[in-house]
């Protein structure tokens, strides 16, 4: 039997618990008598006293300390706003914090009081930076008569710095700065001297001999240019060329601190292996294409020289209305740094059976090409393939042997290629084939264009386009590959179509692909707020039987909306459609999956 004593025990101690949390219930003020909301509203970002009154569980010494630290918080605030003359007082329970002891000095908390008298707004008298190395462009607010801002100041001498640097200079640095500030004038002297010290050649790239990774090759893949004049643009693309090949999980290149007798500057490079193996798995569900499994396991650094193997597999239409399954297997092998930094041979063979609504194609694929990086958005590709085909339709059966010259040009500068706000994206594909054996020879031509226009607070909303055009030139509709063919409806082309529910009618219930297809989207995203997100969309496609599409074809549409659940990884689309026209409101077609749907 447990005694009453406990329980008046345990009452106390519930009692005294949640006084200790109302305790802790602290009220935080900021006043700055005749500044503006927004200049108050700056303040408060800017106050860790603020801060920490909304951490749940903050405890009084946590309150103590946050007030001692805005004196500076705050001075640095105001000094980034011109104010060099203002005064702060933080009073916890009517104390100055300052005068605080920061350990024992008080229990508990119960208000934080701060006044900020920010005084006049500082204008530059002088803002001087020199010597300036040609071309140097300083912040446009750094001159005489502006508003004297730290922050620009900051950004000015940096601005002279990197302008040596761009020119060779890389121990270019601050040798003097002269701040005054002259309150009775409420003005800012600001005279910085540079350093701008010898101009320098890159020397060798210093490399752990240790690591996973062959010294040899590591140099190779960053291609340093050694010998050439020092350039941070050039050291920085070193770096994005070893994140690049995969086989790093960090990558760290620093500059000696001492350059050589020479002229030259050593770089070191600081890497951290990745592990050498990954795998991973992929699902997405349509209502009409069903379920899509996908897996692919990969080794990054299969020869010691940041060589990549990758196998694929994958599974579509498990449960879908799309006669049958699909299945691929593929393997790629990468060696980047191959004739040039930027360049990457690949090596890969595919195998596929596709038994879609229009066709049942078993196929195998063997080929070799180059990749290469231009610039940041710029990538292109270029390769030979050869091909078999084995293919049963409605013109049907047959078998096709070609050799595919496939050649790609990307540009892709979109801020987020899962869920793009603002930015452009391009993919032109030219794939000239020959027979050598049945089939046809010819050309096959595509382009993907999207745009993004992201307005309001925080781009929330985005107004987001996509248009498609392939063509079949040379070659008759059996000729080429069914794939190679263009069909409209689905996830890719037209959604509240059914899938590849447009094509070529070859008239008795037979039906094939075509030579020419376009299709135009058009969305509208707008964010609730940071998880949940809608779409309205409108889809349109064309498919028809010549090369051109001018002699016949038909045309489908589709609309509807969708909802979008944020993660980390991208957001999770759900998306309803039916079609545009006689049938509308007949039917939907629902879809799911990663990524925004273009």
């Amino acid at each position: 039997m447990i005694s009453p004593i406990f329980f008046r025990v345990m009452f106390f101690c519930v009692v005294a618990l949640a006084a200790t949390r109302a305790a802790f219930a602290v009220e935080v003020s900021l006043r700055a008598p005749g500044a503006s909301e927004d200049f108050v509203e700056y303040l408060e970002s800017a106050s860790l006293s603020v801060e920490t009154s909304r951490v749940e569980g903050a405890v009084a010494q946590d309150i103590l300390a946050a007030a001692r630290a805005d004196y500076q918080r705050l001075l640095s605030a105001l000094y980034e706003r011109g104010r060099y003359s203002s005064v702060i007082s933080i009073k916890v329970d009517g104390r100055e914090a300052a005068g605080i002891p920061p350990v024992g000095g008080t229990k508990t908390v119960s208000r934080v009081e701060i006044l900020v008298q920010t005084g006049p707004a500082f204008r530059f008298a002088t803002a001087r930076v020199a010597p300036l190395a040609a071309g140097t462009e300083l912040p446009e607010g750094f001159a005489a008569g502006a508003l004297a801002r730290s922050d620009t100041i900051v950004d000015a001498a940096q601005a002279g710095v990197d302008g040596w640097r761009d020119q060779g200079h890389a121990k270019a640095r601050v040798s003097n700065q002269l701040i005054i500030a002259n309150h009775a004038s409420s003005e800012l002297t600001a005279d910085i001297r540079l350093a701008p010290g010898p101009r320098l050649r890159f020397g060798n790239l210093k490399v752990d001999p240790n690591g996973r990774v062959r010294p040899e090759r590591i140099r190779a893949i960053a291609g340093l240019p050694t010998g050439e004049v020092y350039s941070p643009e050039a050291l920085q693309k070193s770096s994005q060329r070893l994140r690049r090949s995969g086989a790093f999980r960090s990558v760290v290149l620093s500059e000696a601190q001492t350059p050589g007798p020479d002229g030259t500057l050593d770089i070191m490079a600081e890497l951290v292996d990745a592990k050498p193996r990954r795998f991973g798995v992929g699902l997405e569900l349509a209502s009409v294409e069903g379920f899509s499994f996908s897996a692919f396991w990969m080794h990054r650094n299969l020869l010691g020289g940041a060589e990549r193997l990758r196998f694929e597999g994958e599974v579509r239409g498990v449960g879908g209305d799309t006669d049958g399954v699909d299945y691929r297997l593929s393997t790629r092998f990468e060696r980047p740094a191959t004739f040039t930094p930027d360049t990457t041979l690949f090596l890969g063979a595919a195998i596929e059976d596709q038994d879609e609504p229009e066709f049942n194609e078993r196929s195998v694929l063997i080929g070799a090409g180059l990749s290469h990086i231009f610039s940041d958005e710029l990538s292109g590709e270029a390769g030979i393939a050869y091909r078999f085909s084995d293919i049963d339709d409605d013109a049907g059966p047959r078998t096709l042997e070609q050799v595919l010259f496939r050649t790609s040009l990307t540009y892709d500068d979109r801020d987020d290629p899962l869920d793009a706000h603002e930015g452009y994206f391009g993919n032109l594909e030219v794939t000239p084939f020959a027979a050598v054996g049945d089939g046809g020879s010819g050309a096959r031509l595509f382009l993907d264009a999207r745009t993004y226009f992201g307005f309001g607070k925080d781009r929330r909303h985005v107004a987001a386009f996509r248009g498609q055009i392939g063509s079949v030139l040379g070659a008759g509709l059996t000729e080429v590959s069914p794939d190679m063919l263009f069909f409209s409806g689905g996830a890719d082309t037209v959604r509240g179509q059914p899938f590849q529910s447009l094509a070529v009618d070859l008239g008795g219930g037979n039906r094939l692909g075509g030579r020419s297809f376009a299709a135009a989207s058009a969305e509208f995203r707008t964010d609730f707020n940071d998880t949940w997100g809608a779409v309205i969309f409108t889809d349109a496609g064309f498919v028809g039987a010549d090369s051109f599409g001018a002699s016949s074809g038909e045309f489908h549409a589709g609309a509807g909306f969708g909802v979008r659940y944020h993660t980390g990884i991208g957001p999770i689309r759900v998306d309803f459609g039916t079609p545009i026209g006689d049938d509308a409101g007949e039917g939907f077609e629902f879809y799911i999956g990663i990524g925004q749907a273009f």
